[in-house]
């Protein structure tokens, strides 16, 4: 049973920093796409980045265009955690995250959420 749960969420002001962490269990994690996404209210839920390990400590991110150059995704596989690194907040970044992992195994595509966690950014 693949378990992901994620932390770091909490009230910022913008400009300010957060780094959101998603600590995975119950998988092989190094197979794993990792992402994040968010979803504010009224809004649908949106891909913000993601990560992939191609072998060894060669990792593939890709981010939204809104978040580029102020978010950074990383993971740790030795603990089986990816990252969020969140610089220079704005208040339209105010959302729910979601930690997302994705598979592909013998044709069948597994997908896992976390429950999310709440970053508001506001003065």
């Amino acid at each position: 049973q693949v378990q992901l749960v994620e932390s770091g969420g909490g009230l910022v002001q913008p400009g300010g920093s957060l780094r959101l962490s998603c600590a995975a269990s119950g998988c092989t994690f190094t197979t794993y796409v990792m992402s994040w996404y968010r979803q504010a209210p009224g809004k649908e839920r949106e891909l913000v980045a993601s990560i992939t390990n191609v072998g060894g400590s060669t990792n593939y991110a890709n981010y939204a265009g809104s978040v580029k150059g102020r978010f950074t995704i990383f993971r740790d596989n030795a603990e089986n955690i990816v990252y969020l690194q969140m610089n220079n907040l704005k208040p339209e970044d105010t959302a729910k995250y979601y930690c997302h992992a994705q598979n592909t195994y013998l044709n069948h595509e597994y997908n896992h959420w976390g429950r999310g966690t709440q970053v508001p950014v506001s003065s």
